[in-house]
């Protein structure tokens, strides 16, 4: 107990400012600690995150999610287990994989991102999270569902106060409530739209979701409604902060930028590096449906267990040099990176791994090849070093760049 005293608190400034040496006095000498604030267990040990995500004897639970999420989305995917589970994920997952998302999504991605970077293009600068990555996934999304990107604004603020109330550690009871509004405003806003989709299908996500029946269920408008705004709160925040980070890494280590630049094969590295060394969350919850023991001592049945993605996937157990940015390392898989058997654990794994990989890869291998085409010489504005910032999510809020203007092609 005293060793857990001197590990800085995670609700703490210098956990916020800095929480990787936090990370290592944990998985050194506190790999599970008892968080009262959180009323959660916390695990930092790559071994230990690992089992719970995979739960393969049933010891872990998504039951966090009742208080965890659905004040905020309603009931989601992400709370299902065993066949229940199994039948919605068929029914959503096909959006997300194979030759819907090249056909018919991979040509909105690359509109989107296209469309972004004409806005600066001839500018000389530009701020990559402000100017691209916070609007570049929620205009994707939109255009998949065949919503009006004119709401961008309205999508953005309903995902930002999803996400603080996901994060919201500290109970402030103003982010509960914001967030709580959020699910009013939002089914106000989507539930019509529903409605008239099913009476006028379309070809985009929202129509295929309407019609979607696996073993003769079909989704309600209730889930659908939740799954909208999981996608939207998920993959906004996920991918923008993904977006940001890749390049907050790679303007940082300047070789390996260039590597990049002169081989786009590398990208997929780039990305499945961010994701280990700065993933864009930090935390994700589980349930503990028996008494568990793991390598820091035993949970009892009935616990709060705090995954500390940040940590395990910094761990020298699992990672040579792990506090050391290298897409060339090879002890991280690229070609399984985005699957449920990643090697990292940044999309969590086992049957709850992220639904919206493969979508998140897709979205970060064409923005980033897009704006190198349009940056060649892209280099940060001068005196500005990236820092990272929030502790649930976490990733730059500003990266100003400059580069010469090419012509678009």
């Amino acid at each position: 107990m005293s060793i857990a005293r001197q590990v800085p608190d995670i609700l703490s400034p210098a956990f916020a400012a800095d929480p990787y040496p936090a990370y290592r006095l944990m998985r050194d000498t506190a790999p599970l600690i008892w968080h009262e604030a959180t009323r959660s267990y916390l695990i930092s040990r790559y071994e230990d995150v690992e089992r719970v995500f995979k739960d393969r004897n049933g010891e872990f639970t998504t039951d966090n999610y009742d208080w965890q999420i659905e004040p905020v989305h309603g009931r989601t995917i992400l709370q299902l287990n065993g066949r229940e589970h199994a039948v919605r994920r068929a029914l959503v997952a096909p959006a997300f994989r194979g030759s819907d998302l090249r056909e018919k999504f991979l040509p909105v991605i690359e509109r989107n991102s296209r469309e972004l970077i004409d806005v600066f293009r001839d500018s000389g600068s530009a701020d990559l999270v402000d100017d691209y990555a916070t609007r570049f996934p929620v205009n994707v999304i939109a255009d998949m569902l065949g919503l009006d990107k004119a709401d961008h604004a309205r999508f953005h603020r309903w995902y930002t106060s999803v996400i603080a109330f996901l994060g919201n550690l500290s109970g402030d009871p103003e982010v509960a409530a914001a967030g709580e509004r959020t699910r009013v405003e939002f089914a106000a806003y989507m539930l019509p739209v529903i409605r008239e989709r099913r009476e006028n299908p379309g070809d985009d996500l929202l129509s295929t979701l309407c019609a979607a029946e696996v073993d003769g269920v079909r989704m309600s408008d209730e889930d659908i409604k939740a799954f909208c705004s999981l996608l939207l709160a998920a993959g906004g925040e996920t991918t923008d902060k993904a977006v940001a980070g890749v390049f907050a890494n790679l303007l940082r280590h300047p070789d390996q930028l260039a590597a990049v630049r002169a081989d786009r094969g590398l990208i997929p590295r780039a990305f499945a590096e961010t994701l280990r060394y700065t993933p864009p969350v930090h935390m994700i919850m589980r349930q503990s449906a028996t008494e568990v023991t793991l390598s820091g001592g035993t949970i009892p049945a009935g616990a709060t267990v705090t995954c500390l993605i940040g940590a395990a996937n910094r761990d020298e157990s699992r990672y040579r040099d792990p506090d050391r940015f290298d897409i060339f390392r090879d002890d991280l898989t690229t070609t399984t990176a985005f699957s449920a058997a990643a090697d990292h654990v940044a999309f969590a794994l086992g049957r709850h791994f992220c639904v919206g990989a493969l979508l998140a890869k897709a979205e970060v291998e064409t923005g980033v090849g897009q704006l190198l085409d349009a940056m060649p010489d892209m280099r940060l504005a001068d005196g500005f070093e990236p820092v990272e910032e929030g502790v649930f999510t976490r990733g730059p809020r500003r990266l100003p760049v400059r580069f010469t203007p090419v012509p678009a092609t």
